[in-house]
């Protein structure tokens, strides 16, 4: 017989005070706070008080820390409870090394979190309609969150992911009249021998059409995350955030794309920490870094990069937070076409070189090095780092960091960092095209999106330009307005086929017939729904 329910197995337990004796010390009030602070700020200080800080140490500046964590992991690593990707999974180490410079500075820090989804994880499943909106409701979270810290000095931001980390970047904008700096989660390493993050995902349709054994799809989708943190190892929407976020200047300079959960990966929370009471000492806020200017640099740093054509959607987030004018298709097609690509990374090719190696090549300020030479950059742009992005170009340039990493890359991995960030002619030679185009015409009137580097290169005519297929049998190329005269009749014959299949099967009659119940079924008087006139059927 089952015992009573209410009854522990710890009798123990049960031994419960009603009384503790609180923290020693007093806080260090004067008589000045007690007069003209709000109530709020007060209980504030019993609340940090309550929680173990040194009352007498209340006095230091407070900051924010703000991250999309996720997961329990033990002090050695070892997961209790798991989070929803690699990407926020260890991103709580940034903010405790973060917390502990600010700490060790005098200064009080908080810290909160609003997790994120994976796209990845989502895939193929109804959680994709979650994915963007949660952008959205995350980065009203997070402001949220800012806000409701009155105190607060200044916002570290860490988030690593496709919406996690354009959510924490539009509050970041938003907080216009604070420093804040954006600190970006990293990537995960590539398997010695394996798939990347991206290609595993097809295991499923590549097993059912024979090109797999379930042996050998089982080995590679195990180890297709070699290293616990990060974002994936290709150019996908975290990695072009990441890049994007450095480029607007909110991260510090050579912190994209960094290895998560190594010695650099983790010095880079004590450089942002740094930079962020640096930027608080001297009154710099977020309006001085997320400018207009910044907003171009950052747009034309992708397309050098290549990047996902997600940033279409969140980079005009970002500015609409920052309260800029919003970047339309115009500047993003004159943009993309004026600025060459000359990073060859996955899945753009032609090497497809993991993020990783791109980060060792020199990542971002190596890729604005050579757009600065090329003159395409406003190097007038302030970056957290307190510099002008013309400044940190100059030190970087001249950096052992640069120098030794990409010695590095060289030596241990037989990878010569020009081979993975090029010059403009070099990228012209090896064939690399621009990212993004936005064709305008009879069929997209209002403008349409395309992603380059998704093109076949079999499929583009000799002058550059891909034509529909023809229907004489010809095969590609020929008069394009021919084809296009073609395509139209097509799809207008497939709707006629798709209405006579509907009525034969007594469909069409049932998809725009409303239900009809309670008094309208009893009425004499009452003749049916009126037919609507379809199109197709003129």
């Amino acid at each position: 017989m089952a015992g009573n329910p209410f009854d522990p197995d710890d009798p123990s337990i049960l031994e419960v005070p009603a009384r503790a004796a609180g923290p020693a010390g007093a806080l260090p009030f004067t008589p000045e706070m007690l007069r003209e602070l709000p109530s709020g700020h007060l209980f504030g200080w019993s609340q940090n008080a309550g929680m173990g800080w040194d009352p007498a140490a209340l006095g230091g500046k407070e900051f924010l820390i703000l991250s999309t964590h996720g997961g329990i992991r033990a002090p050695d690593g070892t997961p209790i409870a798991l989070g929803y990707h690699t990407g926020h999974w260890e991103v709580g180490l940034l903010v405790e090394r973060a917390a502990h410079v600010f700490k060790d500075a005098g200064a009080v820090p908080f810290a909160a979190a609003c997790t994120d989804p994976c796209d990845g994880r989502s895939q193929g499943t109804t959680a994709m309609f979650d994915s963007l909106p949660f952008r959205n409701d995350a980065a009203t979270v997070l402001r949220r969150l800012i806000r409701s810290l009155p105190t607060r000095r200044g916002v570290l931001g860490v988030a690593t992911c496709d919406k996690g980390l354009p959510a924490m970047m539009m509050a970041l904008a938003g907080s216009r009249d604070l420093p804040c700096v954006l600190v970006p989660g990293g990537v995960t390493l590539p398997a010695a021998e394996g798939e990347d993050a991206g290609r595993v995902q097809t295991i499923g349709v590549r097993f059912v059409h024979g090109e797999l054994t379930l042996e050998r799809a089982a080995e590679l989708g195990c180890r297709a995350c070699a290293s616990p943190g990060g974002g994936c190892q290709f150019l996908g929407t975290a990695a072009s955030s990441q890049v994007v976020g450095e480029a607007l200047g909110l991260s510090v300079g050579h912190a994209a794309l960094a290895p998560s959960g190594h010695p650099i990966w983790i010095d880079m929370a004590r450089r942002s920490a740094r930079a962020l009471m640096t930027l608080e000492d001297a009154g710099r806020q977020t309006r001085d870094i997320i400018t207009d200017r910044a907003i171009r640099n950052a747009m034309i740093t992708h397309a050098a990069f290549g990047g996902s054509t997600n940033l279409v959607l969140h980079v005009p987030a970002i500015a609409h937070a920052a309260g800029l004018r919003r970047p339309t298709a115009q500047d993003w097609s004159l943009i993309n076409r004026q600025v060459p690509r000359i990073v060859d990374a996955l899945p753009n090719g032609p090497r497809n070189h993991p993020t990783v190696e791109v980060f060792l090549a020199g990542g971002v300020p190596e890729v604005m090095l050579h757009l600065r030479r090329a003159g395409l950059l406003d190097t007038r742009a302030l970056t957290v780092s307190g510099l002008t992005l013309d400044a940190q170009l100059d030190a970087w340039e001249s950096s052992e960091r640069r120098a030794r990493l990409r010695e590095r890359l060289h030596r241990e991995h037989g990878v010569d960092a020009d081979d993975v960030i090029m010059s403009p002619d070099a990228a012209k030679k090896r064939g690399l095209t621009s990212t993004i185009c936005f064709p305008h015409g009879n069929l997209a009137p209002d403008g349409s999106l395309i992603k380059i580097t998704a093109i076949d290169p079999a499929v583009v005519d000799a002058d550059g330009l891909y034509r529909l297929s023809r229907s004489d049998g010809r095969g590609h190329g020929g008069d394009l307005s021919a084809d296009w005269r073609v395509a139209i009749s097509a799809v207008r014959q497939a709707r006629r086929h798709r209405y006579r299949r509907e009525v034969q099967r007594g469909l069409h009659g049932r998809m725009h017939r409303p239900r009809v119940t309670g008094s309208a079924r009893r009425r004499p008087d009452w003749k049916g729904p009126r037919r609507r006139l379809d199109r197709d059927r003129r």
